[in-house]
């Protein structure tokens, strides 16, 4: 995409203000998403392609709006992007797409080879978001020789079937997440076995995640800010809004570093910087969550509609992360990373 087209699209306006005209009684989060994608806002720039930061830019914004919005806008924007970079089935013109990846080892989704270079699907797959709202998801599975591979499958298709026992969440609750399952679904194949996995774009997709961290982040310190100003704040408070700032500040500096890395680097592996990024706006939102309950009290965590929103959809959100784990990974690639790599202490991250 080049800068003509955003100089002409309402990709070149800021997020907040467009996202403020057009969201203030938005619906469901799938209405929402769908009149985005009407609106065209679902055309971001890739990953890698020179204005990673503009992409993470608007998921930072439709996040703090409303984090069950962002969960469908960015695994929309994600499957865009994933079958561009595979070069997938094209696009339903006003398809809604979900990305549906997740690996539990109770749902396991089996790739049968069809006629005509197809798959039929077979079994569940967990943690589907959207799926009673979307019309079309990228799903992974694995073929019987024990590959992992990624299809493209219409909702409405035959053997399809929703359930509806397995979603109670208060928290990302409007998401309507569901287990999907696939009984012989005609589906088709998104690039070679193992292709999802080990492309460039994986790890590139998965530092988005933190900008939508960040977004949800900063609107808590947005609605701590909002009423501290509406009274006559305490040193305490105040250093509780100056803490927030200070982590929010860093770590938009990080995701800026990150985008500009990915930017640089559009195919090498961004492993390191994705977690990197997951890790450092993961702690900070979990603090910013934590410094304005302690500033505010619990009179605005039950009167404001928005701030009560965030603080019960961000702890949910953020479990995409896997914790400790991620920190072990992440200590790993150090330990192997050569001098003046961005997983080592010597590389673009020292001062």
């Amino acid at each position: 995409m080049t800068d003509a087209f955003f100089s002409s699209s309402p990709l070149a306006e800021p997020p907040e203000r467009v996202l403020g005209r057009l969201l203030e009684d938005s619906g469901t989060a799938a209405l929402t998403l769908d009149h985005l994608v009407g609106e065209g806002l679902d055309a971001l720039p890739l990953p890698g392609h020179g204005s990673t930061l503009l992409r993470w830019q608007w998921l930072a914004a439709v996040a703090g709006h409303d984090l069950n919005l962002a969960k469908l806008y960015e695994g929309h924007t994600d499957a865009l992007a994933i079958l561009d970079e595979l070069r997938g089935p094209p696009r339903p013109e006003g398809s809604l797409w979900g990305t549906w990846c997740a690996e539990p080892p109770s749902a396991r989704l089996r790739f049968e080879h069809a006629p005509g270079g197809q798959l039929r699907l077979h079994g569940p797959k967990a943690w589907c978001s959207g799926a009673r709202q979307l019309t079309h998801a990228l799903v992974s599975g694995w073929y019987d020789d024990g590959q992992p591979g990624l299809a493209a499958v219409e909702m409405h298709a035959l053997g399809v079937t929703i359930g509806s026992q397995h979603w109670h969440a208060v928290g990302m609750g409007p998401t309507d997440t569901a287990q999907v399952d696939f009984d012989g679904v005609l589906a088709t194949p998104v690039g070679a076995p193992g292709d999802y996995v080990n492309r460039p774009g994986f790890w590139q997709g998965g530092a988005g995640i933190a900008a939508c961290w960040w977004g949800a982040a900063a609107a808590v310190a947005a609605r701590m800010r909002k009423h501290l100003r509406q009274g006559r704040p305490n040193a305490h408070q105040q250093a509780h809004l100056g803490a927030a700032e200070a982590l929010l500040c860093a770590c938009a500096a990080l995701l800026r570093e990150s985008a500009s890395w990915i930017d640089t680097h559009p195919t090498d592996d961004a492993q390191a910087t994705a977690l990197r990024a997951r890790l450092a706006v993961e702690h900070a939102a979990s603090a910013v969550m934590q410094h304005a309950g302690r500033a505010l009290g619990a009179g605005p965590l039950c009167t404001d509609a928005r701030l009560a929103r965030l603080m019960a959809d961000l702890p949910v959100f953020m479990r995409q992360s896997h914790a400790e784990r991620d920190e072990a990974g992440l200590g790993t690639l150090a330990l192997l990373a050569d001098d003046g790599t961005p997983a080592a202490f010597g590389g673009w991250c020292a001062l």
